[in-house]
């Protein structure tokens, strides 16, 4: 990575109609170059069939494009390639990294959640994954807390390897310094930014994460 501060990985609430996509225009205007950055755009959605994700997703990825924001599709390759997104977030089960390789080329993006495990984590890596999503390390208003991490293993990973570690889960403003601190590249963040004031929350994460990052790491000068 060419900007070696911490930045914000942000995922989209269940509901992306309404007002949503304004809001996304909103959320990345707010941010600023350096130390919480808005890097990507995960697009997660349940239940819908694909043309009607497709629909949704539209605009949200123009919004992306025009402020060279990554669109990232969540657990489907298939989705991904028909909206020629920049890549897909893959979980456990929901496809191998050489299929979706494979199929999206050589430029995707393509992350693969490793929950608590270093090994998922290692493995992930050897399959050729542009990143490794660890967590949760808080419990999470978006969804089910069925793994915690601690900020040792991003410590422990960013210290042995280069491939970029992203932190999810329950992340806030005010509890993402020692996330920061441990070596996260990237902070994954929902209903802390979509619950509120997202203008507000992504200048409160920008504070707090130059307020934590590691001396030398602000992406400043």
């Amino acid at each position: 990575m060419s900007d070696p501060s911490c930045q914000l990985y942000l995922i989209s609430p269940l509901d992306v109609g309404g007002d949503f996509p304004e809001r996304l225009a909103r959320a990345i205007d707010a941010a600023t170059d350096g130390p919480g950055a808005i890097a990507a755009f995960q697009f997660r959605v349940k239940g819908l069939d694909e043309h009607e994700a497709a629909r949704l997703a539209e605009p949200l990825q123009r919004i992306c494009a025009e402020r060279d924001v990554a669109f990232i599709v969540n657990d489907s390759i298939s989705l991904a390639k028909r909206l020629k997104a920049d890549g897909v977030h893959l979980g456990q089960g929901d496809g191998e990294v050489r299929d979706a390789r494979q199929r999206l080329g050589r430029e995707a993006q393509i992350g693969v959640t490793c929950h608590a495990s270093r090994h998922l984590a290692m493995e992930a890596g050897e399959a050729g994954a542009d990143y490794v999503a660890f967590g949760a390390f808080f419990p999470s208003e978006t969804k089910e807390t069925r793994h915690h991490a601690e900020p040792e293993l991003l410590a422990w990973w960013s210290t042995l390897f280069e491939l970029p570690c992203v932190a999810i889960g329950g992340i806030t403003p005010g509890n993402c310094g020692p996330l920061v601190s441990a070596g996260a590249d990237f902070l994954a963040v929902s209903n802390a930014v979509w619950g509120g004031d997202e203008v507000e929350a992504v200048r409160a994460f920008a504070q707090a994460i130059a307020a934590a990052a590691p001396a030398g790491e602000t992406g400043e000068g």
